[in-house]
C-alpha cells in the first residue's frame, strides 16, 4: 500500500515577495527631512535674530522633501502601489500642517520675542514710575484675572439658565426670539459691546468714566451668547430616556434638570465655559473703552482704572517711551503670558471634562 505524504513546498522566490519598511522608518524620514530643511534655513539666517528664523518655510520645505524621499524609498523597497498610498497619506498630513502654519508661525514669533523678559522682576513688579528698562506685568495679570473672573460669574449663570429654558421649557415665539437675539449677539463686534457698556455708565455716572466692572460687563456681553450656544447643544444631546425615567419615578421637572440633565452634560458645559473665557480674555478694544489703563496695581474692580494683559501689550507697543526696545520686549512677553494663560485654561477644561464625564459600568 502506497502512503502519500505531503512534502513542504519551496518558499516563494524573494523577488516575488515585496519588502516592507519598518514602522519607525516614516517617522525617521520625516525627522531627517525637517532636520535638513532646518539646517538650510538656519544657514540662511546666520547673523540674524532667532525670531527671524523662517519656521513656516522650514515646515513647508521639510514636508515636500519628505514626500519625495518616502515615495522614492517606498517604490524601491516595497511596491509602486504602496508608494502611492504613502504619498497620498503624506499629502493629507501636509494639508493639515499647512492649515496649522499660521498658528505655528505665530507661536514661534511670540515665544522667540517674549522669552527674553520672562524673569522674576517681570512677574513681581508693575510699571509704576518706569519709563525705560525694567518694570513688570503684575498689575496687568491681576486686572485680567479679576475682570475675567467677574465676567464669568455674570455670564455663566445667565447663559446656562437661558440654554436650560430653550431646551427644556422654551416653545413658540419667545424661544424663537431668544434664539434669534443670541445668534445676533454671537456675531456683534467686540467694540460694540464696549461702546454699549460705556454709554450706559456715562448716562448713569459721568462721561469719561472707566472702571474694572465696566470691562467685566463688556466681556460678559460677549461671553453670554457663547455659553448659551455651547450649553444648548450639550443639553440637547442628553438622551430623553433619562428624563422619562426620572419622570416615571415621580421626580418633578426642575429636580430632573438639576439631578439628571445637568450632571450628565456637566463635562461638556464646563468645556464650553472655558472656551468662552478663552475667547474673551484676549479682547482689547472693549477694555480700552471701559476698564482703561493704568501703570499701578489696582485690585478694586469697582474703583479706578485697571490694566489687563492685552491692553498692556497694546499700550507698550504704541507708547514706547524712552527705551523702545524695552517696551517692545515687554509687549511680546505680555502676549506670551496671555497665550500661556489661555493654554492652561484649555488644559483645565480637558481635565475637568474628563473628571466629570459620566462613568460607564466597568470603568
Amino acid at each position: 500500500m502506497t502512503v502519500l505524504t505531503a512534502t513542504p513546498t519551496a518558499s516563494a522566490p524573494a523577488s516575488l515577495t515585496a519588502g516592507r519598511l519598518p514602522k519607525w522608518a516614516p517617522w525617521a524620514l520625516l525627522g531627517a527631512s525637517f532636520a535638513i530643511s532646518a539646517a538650510v534655513f538656519g544657514v540662511a539666517a546666520i547673523g540674524t535674530d532667532i525670531a527671524d528664523f523662517n519656521i513656516a518655510g522650514t515646515v513647508v520645505v521639510g514636508l515636500v522633501l519628505y514626500m519625495v524621499i518616502i515615495t522614492v524609498i517606498s517604490t524601491i523597497v516595497e511596491s509602486r502601489r504602496k508608494a502611492v498610498d504613502r504619498l497620498m497619506t503624506a499629502l493629507v498630513a501636509t494639508a493639515f500642517l499647512i492649515a496649522l502654519l499660521p498658528l505655528i508661525s505665530l507661536l514661534w514669533t511670540v515665544v522667540a520675542n517674549g522669552i527674553t523678559r520672562f524673569d522674576a522682576e517681570f512677574f513681581s513688579s508693575s510699571m509704576r514710575n518706569i519709563v525705560g528698562d525694567g518694570g513688570g506685568i503684575v498689575h496687568a495679570i491681576w486686572g485680567t484675572v479679576l475682570i475675567t473672573l467677574t465676567a464669568t460669574v455674570i455670564a455663566v449663570p445667565v447663559g446656562l439658565m437661558t440654554s436650560i429654558y430653550l431646551v427644556e421649557y422654551g416653545r413658540g415665539r419667545i424661544a424663537k426670539a431668544i434664539t434669534f437675539f443670541v445668534d445676533v449677539m454671537t456675531g456683534i463686534p467686540s467694540i460694540v459691546a464696549g461702546l454699549f457698556i460705556y454709554a450706559v455708565f456715562s448716562l448713569i455716572f459721568k462721561p469719561g468714566i472707566s472702571m474694572g466692572i465696566m470691562g467685566a460687563l463688556a466681556l460678559a456681553v460677549l461671553m453670554t451668547p457663547v455659553v448659551v450656544r455651547g450649553s444648548e447643544e450639550l443639553l440637547k444631546i442628553v438622551p430623553n430616556e433619562l428624563r422619562e425615567a426620572s419622570y416615571a419615578l415621580g421626580v418633578p421637572k426642575w429636580l430632573t434638570i438639576l439631578k439628571v440633565v445637568l450632571p450628565t452634560s456637566i463635562a461638556g458645559i464646563t468645556t464650553s465655559v472655558m472656551l468662552a473665557i478663552s475667547r474673551v480674555i484676549g479682547e482689547t478694544a472693549p477694555l480700552l473703552l471701559t476698564a482703561g489703563f493704568t501703570q499701578s496695581l489696582n485690585t478694586n474692580i469697582f474703583g479706578g482704572q485697571m490694566m489687563t494683559l492685552p491692553v498692556f501689550a497694546y499700550n507698550q507697543y504704541m507708547n514706547q517711551g524712552t527705551n523702545p526696545e524695552a517696551s517692545v520686549e515687554r509687549a511680546w512677553a505680555a502676549a506670551l503670558t496671555l497665550i500661556l494663560i489661555v493654554m492652561v485654561l484649555n488644559l483645565l477644561a480637558r481635565l475637568i471634562a474628563k473628571w466629570f464625564a459620566p462613568k460607564t459600568a466597568g470603568r
